[in-house]
Formats: C-alpha cells, sequence, structure tokens
C-alpha cells in the first residue's frame, strides 16, 4: 500500500483532509427530497449539531509496536481549537490563524475528517459526488451501497483526493477506501466499527485496515450540548 499524507514523527501517516462546514444545518425532510449524502448525514445525526457546543476526542493509531495520538478540544460554533500532543498545546481561532495555528490546523481537519466524515459529504464545498451504486466491499466482501466524493476546487490541504463510500441500507458508513489525487489504486482502505451514540452523533470509533495491521480510533470522545 502506498504511503499517503501528513507524516507524523513516529512514521505514522494520515488522511489529511478538507475544509470546515459550510454552516450548521438541519436537513429538513418536509421541504425536500433528500440526497444519497443527506441521508447518509442524517443517519449519522446530522440533525443534532445545531445543539453540540463543544466535542472532545483523541485520534489514535497503532501500527505495529508505534503509537500516536492527538487530542482536541473544538468549539464549533465559536471557532475555538485546542490541539495537544505530546510536545505541544495550540490554542487558536480558525478565523484568526497565525504561521502556528496553521500548522495545528492541518492536523486538526485531518483528525475531525475521520471523526466526521459522513457530514463533510453535505458540508464542504469543492466535492463532486457520484451516483449511488451497489458494489462489493472491499474488506467484508459483502454487497454494499458506494458513493465516491472527490475534492476538485483548489482549496483545502490535499485537493484532488477522493474517497469511495460503502454505507448499508440504514446508511450508515461500513468501510471506506482513500484515493490519493483521485488514482485508481488505494491509498488506505479501512473498516467502520464500534459505533457509539455521542450527543445524538453516531461516530464509529475503530477503523481496522484489510489486514489489521493499522488501528485508527477515537477515545477520550466527549459531546457537550447547549
Amino acid at each position: 500500500m502506498k504511503q499517503f499524507i501528513l507524516a507524523i514523527t513516529i512514521g505514522v501517516f494520515l488522511i489529511s483532509c478538507k475544509s470546515e462546514p459550510k454552516k450548521a444545518e438541519t436537513i429538513d425532510k418536509e421541504t425536500k427530497e433528500l440526497t444519497v449524502a443527506e441521508k447518509i448525514a442524517e443517519a449519522h445525526g446530522i440533525k443534532n449539531w445545531v445543539k453540540i457546543s463543544k466535542i472532545d476526542f483523541v485520534f489514535n493509531v497503532d501500527r505495529g509496536e508505534n503509537h500516536f495520538e492527538r487530542s482536541w478540544q473544538w468549539e464549533p460554533k465559536k471557532n475555538d481549537i485546542v490541539m495537544f500532543s505530546k510536545t505541544d498545546t495550540v490554542k487558536y481561532n480558525r478565523m484568526k490563524m497565525d504561521s502556528t495555528a496553521i500548522k495545528a490546523d492541518g492536523g486538526f481537519i485531518n483528525d475531525k475528517f475521520w471523526l466526521l466524515t459522513h457530514f463533510n459529504l453535505v458540508w464542504d464545498e469543492g466535492i463532486e459526488l457520484s451516483e449511488p451504486i451497489k458494489e462489493m466491499a472491499p474488506i467484508s466482501k459483502t454487497e454494499l451501497n458506494k458513493i465516491s466524493m472527490t475534492y476538485v476546487g483548489d482549496g483545502g490541504y490535499t485537493p484532488g483526493d477522493a474517497y469511495d463510500l460503502y454505507y448499508g441500507d440504514d446508511f450508515l458508513i461500513k468501510e471506506w477506501v482513500f484515493r490519493k489525487s483521485n488514482a485508481e489504486e488505494p491509498s488506505l482502505i479501512t473498516t467502520y466499527e464500534g459505533y457509539q451514540d455521542f450527543g445524538g452523533l453516531k461516530i464509529a470509533t475503530i477503523r481496522y485496515n484489510e489486514d489489521k495491521s493499522a488501528k485508527f480510533y477515537f477515545t477520550g470522545v466527549n459531546v457537550t450540548t447547549d
């Protein structure tokens, strides 16, 4: 598997992504027919996003004996963020970023994307979404629904990347494929497991790659609502 994006000091490589939400909106089923992207976002609890005032989470990666973790406090309504790593604590507001904040923000966008990929389907600008199809999922080898999202604009940290999302009839994501620069060959494939409910948000807390040599997971998740 080819290596990809954001090298971490211990040699772990993480996906780095895109933009912040256009705005927190509740999808109104009574006023329009939902798109597939909206159905996926709704299945994961986007209607509860308007109530979220703070999210705390730790993004962890285990590869063999190597462990990486990075902790975040995020107040989305204020755009206030605090990053905690082994070497640094960085506080910043996404509307007022200096060079130190910009460096930390690359990690935040990466880790937040892992946490809330299902919302980026409707939040992010500059993406193209494919028509949904039925396809054999790469890890489980079961037939699932599939939709692909491709970043076509010039914005974000890694424009041009693509993601194939495999989801069930309940519209919860079961597996995903990351394809750097929209290449045909996958850069990373993982499961979506360990779904838990946090303040009405359904989050897959554990992801494994194909041979389980890498584990990506969230700990310390706490959601504060208004």
